[in-house]
């Protein structure tokens, strides 16, 4: 044994070695080659033997890092295709019109981002001229994920290719109105842009796991034979600041597991993010190359440009190779910015060989290399990486990209850190701008008041080659296509089944809804479009029936032989699954409802997601991931299944929801219900279908909270407006039977489980009190908002409109008691409309453990607490003695 040899005992000891003195032969080498020609030398060796094995298919883990360096070499790189010299000339066109864009838009204080496009131009116009698909091929093409801030630049390009004007650039975030010429928004804003923008992306994080699950909602379509995706490839464009958010790595090791090939993720490097390094004192690529690769993903690192190659041909020794690796990105950043005589005393002097490198070369050559040179910024280096990305097969692939942030933008602007926060140019920098870039624009043009837009002209060499390369790509992109689809209206049957109600039967509002899905799946024409959607707690839901009839969707099908195979209900895989059961992971669940809610524009093929969750789980968990569906119009139903604050026995704080709808009612394009009956979750269904998928479907989607509680269901009361009344949000379910002719009169509103102590309370103030109560039950709270908002608006403009609800409560007798399992604040949306004395009881602050019973009381929500509250509200008025509350409360042990 050498001193080299391990001394600690190895997980390779559990394993037989049938030679030890071969074992010990190898182990000698190492050990002769590590003194005779040093660490670097031996651990250069081991690592060819490990990319030798690695080429020849022998099973070995792979190394998670591979030095600081470019995968593709100069020497190695394809041919580029296009017109090199034509592109930069289009290229530098849009760069100008970003930048002018953004500066013209300061002068009113309005803002913009010039950095991030300056840094990342070459990464997005690559992809345009050569790679990305649009949507005139077969109605889908390639989905792009466009990081939010470089927004300008996309903008830039549509007008260069004649998609927007001038008068398009200069009401760049101005969508107030106030012009014939619509407002651009600052960011991919699809509900404000629809037919230009597809993905929302500005939210940082989100667009990373949205991708990720788009492309696999691309293999599920295409595994269940609704549509032909072999053609659609994901791209997504990412800052490297914008890794540190959580749902940006969430899904990676889903998107390697599943062998995403038709995915990538291009993570423009700049090193910097919005006040200063991603990592100071680290190195971010070297990180996220690990992550990625210890996900399995492919990875590709273009990290430095041509001027490099004349430093690492003369790095003999790989001095220059390991000085990159150790550098922090803090400092490198500051050899962006300084002279040669910096770099040579700071990065080359702490080697002697490599002061010796630097002596050869010049001072030139040395600031160009830090200064700008960067594979991100060279045409033919980002080619080559992107086709090695499309070309890999059985892994998703990233692109680590490396750019100087503010590139062109002059000395002011690159790899500073306040480079965020700088929205215009000075005129001297816009001449030193056009002049990098060799645009043919006159002093005479410029100016410090007004910098002009530039246009070669419809007909121009540059546009022509722009169209041309467009058309042979499949079209304009990015692009967002509609051609609606309406889906047939489903049969009636399963919507009676729940119209009838349950018998003697009691089940819960929640099985009720899964029985309605079970039955629309079955449906002939559209059941195949149904999307179940679940975080890994179908059983709690009552979904395990749709385990064996459905199926999960899995890519590799069910390699095992599941422990419950000789049940009824036993968990089954298949690679053309229906149900999207996703793990414990809410945001990838809210990802994939995405993916199916926006199916219709993406790919043409409306698709009806459904996704259940604890309804705690939703709102307050992933209200960003649903205001990005809402932007991207989204359709579907969210289903906050166990809600309330009282209805989940035992399971206190963190599970009792008293909040969600509250949520919920903040998004314009949510409608949000709470229903208490079957027949309401039914009728709420059956809308939603009409308004989502019909021959005028609407860009909203549906959240609705059911409940945990089983009850017995009843058939939906006879008359007139009952219908109307569950989907406008309001409707009376039980008139009082009057004790007697004056007998004093209050009108009880409850949604959800609430209407069930209701009408027990409904019971004792008649038995107890002589009081007649009418019970109504409000479906929506937020419908019944939303419709006197609309109805204000109207009167301010002269209309004579009424608010629904105050028309359905007009001249009903005494005050009104709102009731629900959620805070006070939910039903109080609607007061203000509400003619009579308004009272309201809800269930405000934390929840806690223990039984539904015991938790209504101690929220004052029961029974005998809405017969209390009711007299209370009556006896203000005179309608019952004073004393009445009082003698109720001790009646009833409160």
């Amino acid at each position: 044994m050498t001193d080299l040899a391990r001394t600690q005992p190895s997980a390779l000891d559990q394993l037989p070695d049938r030679d030890p003195e071969e074992t010990a032969e190898w182990g000698a080498s190492l050990d002769a080659v590590t003194r005779a020609a040093g660490s670097h030398r031996a651990s250069y060796l081991m690592r060819r033997t490990l990319e030798r094995a690695e080429s020849a298919g022998l099973a070995l883990p792979p190394l998670l890092e591979s030095d600081y360096l470019n995968t593709i070499p100069t020497a190695a790189e394809p041919a580029f295709p296009g017109d090199e010299a034509m592109e930069r000339r289009i290229t530098a066109w849009n760069r100008w019109n970003a930048a002018a864009m953004v500066t013209r838009g300061s002068r009113d204080g309005l803002g913009g981002h010039i950095a991030t496009f300056a840094s990342a131009a070459w990464l997005y116009e690559t992809g345009f001229q050569h790679f990305f698909r649009g949507k005139e091929a077969d109605g889908s093409g390639d989905q792009l994920y466009i990081q939010g801030h470089a927004s300008p630049g996309i903008y830039a390009r549509a007008f260069l290719d004649g998609r927007l004007t001038e008068h398009h650039l200069d009401r760049f975030r101005r969508e107030a109105g106030g012009s014939d010429v619509p407002g651009l928004p600052s960011y991919p804003h699809p509900r404000r842009l629809p037919w230009l923008w597809e993905f929302p992306t500005v939210s940082m994080g989100l667009g990373p796991i949205s991708a990720i699950y788009q492309a696999r909602f691309n293999r599920y379509l295409a595994a269940r034979g609704i549509k032909d995706t072999a053609n659609s490839h994901v791209w997504a464009f990412l800052g490297d600041g914008e890794m540190d958010e959580p749902e940006s790595t969430a899904a990676l090791a889903l998107a390697g597991r599943e062998g995403l090939d038709n995915l990538t993720f291009v993570i423009n490097c700049n090193l910097q993010r919005l006040d200063g390094p991603v990592r100071a004192n680290f190195k971010i690529v070297q990180e996220l190359e690990a992550q990625f690769r210890a996900a399995g993903w492919n990875v590709i690192k273009s990290l430095w440009g041509s001027a490099w190659d004349e430093l690492f041909a003369l790095d003999a020794s790989g001095a220059l190779a390991r000085r990159l690796r150790e550098v922090p990105d803090g400092q490198f950043q500051t050899y962006a910015t300084r002279d040669a005589a910096y770099i040579r005393e700071h990065f080359f002097g702490a080697d002697p060989e490599l002061a010796r490198l630097a002596r050869g070369l010049t001072d030139a050559r040395l600031t160009e290399c830090f200064h700008t040179s960067r594979a991100g910024h060279e045409p033919r280096k980002v080619y080559a990486a992107y086709r090695a990305a499309v070309e890999h097969k059985g892994a998703p692939t990233v692109v680590l990209a490396q750019t100087v942030k503010g590139w062109t933008l002059g000395p002011g602007f690159e790899s500073r850190n306040a480079n965020h926060q700088m929205k215009k140019l000075t005129g001297k920098e816009f001449r030193a701008m056009r002049d990098l870039l060799e645009l043919p624009i006159p002093d005479s043009k410029l100016d410090d008041a007004l910098v002009p837009y530039v246009h070669p002209g419809p007909d121009s060499p540059e546009v022509r080659y722009l169209q041309e390369r467009r058309a042979a790509l499949g079209g304009p992109a990015p692009a967002r296509r509609v051609h609606p689809v309406a889906l047939p209206e489903p049969s009636a049957k399963p919507f009676q089944a729940l119209a009838k109600g349950s018998g003697n039967q009691e089940i819960a509002t929640t099985m009720a809804f899964v029985r309605l899905v079970k039955d629309l799946m079955r449906e002939k024409e559209t059941g195949k479009r149904w999307v179940p959607i679940v975080p890994d707690e179908a059983r709690t839901f009552g979904m395990e029936s749709l385990f064996p009839t459905a199926g999960i969707y899995s890519p590799l099908g069910q390699t095992y032989d599941p422990v419950d195979r000789d049940q009824l209900l036993y968990y089954k895989e298949a690679a053309n699954g229906q149900i999207l059961n996703e793990g414990i992971t809410e945001a990838g669940s809210m990802a994939d409802f995405t993916a199916a809610a926006t199916s219709y524009a993406t790919h043409g093929e409306p698709m009806i997601p459904f996704y259940i969750f604890y309804s705690m789980f939703g709102w307050q968990r992933t209200a960003d991931q649903m205001w990005a569906l809402a932007d991207q119009l989204g359709r579907g139903f969210l289903i906050g299944a166990t809600a309330g604050r009282t209805t989940m026995t035992g399971e206190g704080l963190q599970h009792a929801d008293g909040h969600s709808p509250l949520i919920a009612s903040t998004n314009p394009a949510a409608l949000t219900y709470d229903p208490a009956f079957a027949y309401e979750v039914g009728a709420i269904v059956r809308e939603g279908l009409r308004r989502m998928y019909g021959p005028e479907a609407e860009d909203v989607f549906y959240y609705l909270t059911v409940y945990n509680e089983p009850k017995v269901q009843p058939a939906i009361p006879a008359g007139d407006g009952v219908e109307e009344g569950i989907l406008k949000g309001l409707y009376r379910y039980q008139e009082a039977t009057a004790p007697a002719a004056d007998s004093p009169r209050i009108q009880l509103l409850a949604s959800g489980t609430a209407v069930h102590w209701t009408l027990e309370a409904q019971k004792l103030l008649a038995d107890d009190w002589g009081v007649a109560a009418d019970v109504w039950s409000a479906t929506s709270w937020s419908e019944l908002r939303r419709d006197a908002l609309s109805c204000d608006a109207a009167q301010l403009k002269g209309e004579d409109r009424v608010p629904y609800v105050t028309r359905a409560l007009a001249g009903a007798p005494g005050p009104v008691l709102a009731v629900s399992d959620w805070m006070r604040a939910v039903p109080d949306q609607i007061s203000q409309w509400v003619e009579q004395d308004w009272y309201s009881l809800g269930t405000d602050g934390f929840g806690l453990s223990d039984t539904r019973e015991a938790a209504r009381r101690h929220f004052g929500v029961d029974a005998p607490a809405i017969v209390v509250a009711a007299l209370s509200r009556l006896a203000r008025q005179g309608a019952v003695r004073a004393t009445a509350p009082k003698e109720a409360a001790e009646r009833y042990g409160i």
